[in-house]
């Protein structure tokens, strides 16, 4: 490992502990060396504040001047809510830049690097660019095209099951599991389930783990039978919003809006249609989507080619049945060679169980 890697890893590990917290911002980390000493460490904490270069400066100081700044993502050039990043690190004095990858945001995308090599500065790209990459895959895909990174998740059998015949399914999965997709939840912006699955499971959505935040709990329900003393309309643990058709029931509709749910009518007669879903919450800045609905909204998402990743936890279980319901349902396809294959795929023991995560190819 070269000393570039060694402290660009410090500064993606300070990264990522943020995962959670700064959307609709990137994940980035910020370490400051001068005579092979750290003297300043910084990460972006929420979006508005300091970004993780302006936390490195403040804290090095005039320790900065002739130092080597590493950050995990190009350092920005423009102005929005805070100053570029760009300009502080030349006004700093700062002789080297090292960075993981640069921004695919329009407005950046190379010219934070320009600036900086203007001012006579040493830039350095492509250390850890990798894991820079895959740790803001929410962040690279929403900044390009402003809809959210969509995560389907299920907890499964070994034989594809998530529940029996006669729909009984807790617990599936084992604690350790529950647990893992608790801290998902609370690493999402927004939760997604279809109305059976209030209607079955009448879910909080809540993302119960220590310090723990709620996302934004998203149903689809085409003709809002949803009902008033269901937890996510009455437990008011985190916003909830409703994705109906025209064919609604119009004095439902009037009843959640006095109660404070957000009520969406989409353009389709007899159904809610997954891309104007994803398209609407792209455009209310939600970056990523978390998805727990039954087999049908999660075909309904992979057939329209929305999924981004799949997680699935597999339980050591098998249930069999014919009427047993499964993760992925809809119409499916005709031809293997039709098949949606998944890439970059993990395995790892959670527990008992076994956590899969996939990239779908379309």
């Amino acid at each position: 490992m070269t000393n570039h890697e060694f402290y660009m890893d410090i500064a993606l590990q300070n990264a990522r502990a943020m995962k959670g917290q700064t959307a609709p911002n990137p994940l980035v980390g910020s370490v400051i060396v001068n005579d092979n000493r750290i003297v300043g460490i910084g990460t972006h904490l929420k979006a508005g504040e300091p970004h993780a270069e302006i936390h490195a400066l403040r804290m090095a100081g005039d320790k900065a001047k002739g130092g080597t700044i590493y950050v995990t993502l190009e350092p920005c050039s423009h102005h929005g809510r805070t100053g570029p990043c760009a300009e502080a690190i030349v006004q700093a004095g700062i002789k080297k830049v090292v960075i993981a990858t640069l921004d695919p945001n329009p407005i950046v995308a190379g010219n934070g690097v320009k600036i900086l090599e203007n001012a006579g500065i040493e830039v350095i790209t492509g250390i850890r660019g990798q894991e820079s990459i895959q740790m803001n895959e929410v962040f690279n895909k929403f900044i390009v095209e402003k809809k959210p990174f969509v995560t389907l998740k299920a907890g499964v059998t070994l034989d594809g099951k998530v529940a029996t015949h006669a729909r009984s399914s807790k617990w599936i999965t084992s604690e350790e599991s529950r647990n893992d997709v608790h801290q998902l939840r609370s690493e999402n912006m927004a939760i997604l389930v279809g109305i059976n699955t209030v209607l079955d499971d009448n879910p909080s959505l809540t993302a119960r783990i220590p310090n723990g935040r709620n996302p934004l709990r998203v149903i689809m329900d085409t003709s809002l039978k949803v009902p008033m003393e269901s937890n996510v309309i009455t437990d008011k643990q985190a916003e909830t919003w409703i994705f109906t058709s025209k064919n609604h029931n119009e004095r439902k509709k009037q009843q959640l809006d006095k109660m404070g749910i957000r009520v969406f009518v989409t353009s389709s007669e007899d159904k809610v249609d997954p891309n104007e879903v994803v398209n609407i919450l792209g455009e209310h800045l939600v970056s990523s989507l978390f998805i727990e609905g039954g087999g049908n909204i999660h075909a309904s998402f992979l057939e329209n080619k929305l999924v981004d990743k799949v997680v699935l936890y597999f339980a050591p279980k098998l249930i069999g049945g014919q009427n047993a319901p499964t993760f992925l349902e809809g119409n499916g396809i005709a031809n293997m060679a039709d098949a949606v294959e998944l890439d970059n795929t993990e395995i790892k023991k959670i527990g008992k169980d076994f956590k899969f995560t996939g990239y779908p190819v379309y």
